[in-house]
């Protein structure tokens, strides 16, 4: 059977004929995503390499939409180079440090979650003030639209336990009377949980965020949802140096329900994997013991 053109050996070959000074180099897989495949260059450069005619579009999209990003915020984020031989795939310059999840964060004294919250913040507020034409532009697209209440309800009923059915109801019973944004349509992240964050945890300091394949034009509360992944703590810090810097009001309750509305999504869409049910059902079950 021919080797994959995705297995480490055969992507190597292929950066090394691009890159020969990396020859004696190290390398990893990074990642094995469905999208892409990402290898780890000495700690210090990452290449990714698109899967399909799907992927090499995200691709190529998060290029030009990370070069309009990386001009408008202060926040370090990936520079891509992108390459067309002998396949498509880009590189950038790793940014420095490690994910950020709830131990960790909990972990953290009151002045380094002081300084994570403002950061955050400042990047959200120059993130939505790029005009959504100039995003558009550059190739950002809406993002996901999430299922009605009524179809997320039918797909978690075989898999969610019986002791959340009442918060999963008084959760979506709230969702089908939400009205529109009062903010209306940004461009935004939409993915900002610890999984992107390149944070130093010696120094207590966030170095930069990345991944931004799911960012794109969406309702602006919406985007303050995902950090909740982290604490509802890191949250409520993030909204708070967001609206002294931008004079926007941003409604907690509507950023609390939209975050239980998308871990109900999240399930519903995923119900048909028995290996991901589990998280899934945890993380509602973490967000309904919080909300009690």
């Amino acid at each position: 059977m021919p080797a994959s053109p995705f297995e480490l050996s055969a992507l190597r070959d292929i950066i090394i004929v691009r890159f020969p000074a990396l020859e004696n180099a190290s390398f990893r897989l990074l990642s094995e995503g469905w999208d892409s495949v990402a290898v780890d260059v000495d700690d210090r450069i990452i290449f990714k390499f698109p899967r399909h005619e799907r992927g090499e579009a995200a691709l190529r999209r998060e290029v030009s939409i990370l070069g309009l990003v990386g001009a408008k915020v202060d926040m370090r984020v990936p520079s891509l180079a992108l390459f067309e031989t002998p396949l498509v795939f880009s590189s950038h310059d790793k940014i420095a440090g490690e994910h950020l999840v709830t131990p960790q964060y909990e972990a953290l004294d009151d002045a380094a979650r002081l300084v994570l919250g403002e950061a955050m913040g400042h990047f959200y507020a120059q993130l939505h003030d790029i005009d959504p034409a100039e995003a558009v532009a550059a190739g950002a697209l809406p993002v996901e639209a999430w299922l009605d209440a009524d179809e997320i309800l039918r797909r978690i009923r075989p898999v969610l336990p019986e002791t959340l059915w009442p918060f999963a109801e008084a959760i979506m019973a709230r969702w089908r009377d939400l009205g529109p944004d009062p903010y209306g349509t940004i461009y935004g992240f939409f993915d900002g949980h610890g999984w992107n964050m390149a944070f130093d945890h010696a120094a207590g300091r966030l170095n930069g965020v990345y991944d931004f394949a799911d960012s794109g034009l969406g309702p602006l509360h919406q985007d303050f949802l995902y950090s909740n992944l982290v604490s509802d703590d890191l949250t409520a810090r993030i909204i708070t140096a967001y609206e002294r810097g931008t004079g926007r009001h941003i409604d907690r309750d509507r950023v609390d329900l939209l975050t239980g509305t998308h871990r109900l999504w999240e399930l519903a869409m995923e119900a048909h994997l028995p290996a991901h049910i589990d998280a899934l059902v945890e993380a509602i079950a973490l967000w309904a013991g919080r909300s009690r």
